[in-house]
């Protein structure tokens, strides 16, 4: 399942005109509400499945907010990494 997001993952940053036009015809919304959907969903993952560290900690810090959290929160804290390295390995990414 995975690798299966990965693959997927890049299919879609690679083929943005026809993710564009896939999401208009399922979704049934206009081209430029389509438009702007891919570009912010084509951010949340990098291209070998991980997720950028930016929006990682951005996402951490709104939860702390929600739960009144104070101390710090490393991203390992949070997420283990070893079965998308695994898989990353397994499409031949290295890692």
């Amino acid at each position: 399942m995975i690798k299966a997001g990965i693959k997927a993952t890049r299919n879609i940053r690679q083929n943005r005109e026809g993710t564009i036009q896939f999401m208009t015809e399922w979704s049934k919304i206009d081209k430029e509400m389509a438009t702007a959907t891919y570009e912010n969903i084509s951010k949340l993952f990098n291209d070998d499945g991980s997720v950028p560290e930016k929006g990682l900690l951005l996402v951490i810090d709104e939860l702390k907010k929600l739960g009144k959290v104070e101390r710090e929160i490393s991203p390992n804290e949070v997420m283990d990494l070893s079965i998308l390295k695994d898989a990353q390995k397994e499409l031949g990414m290295g890692r």
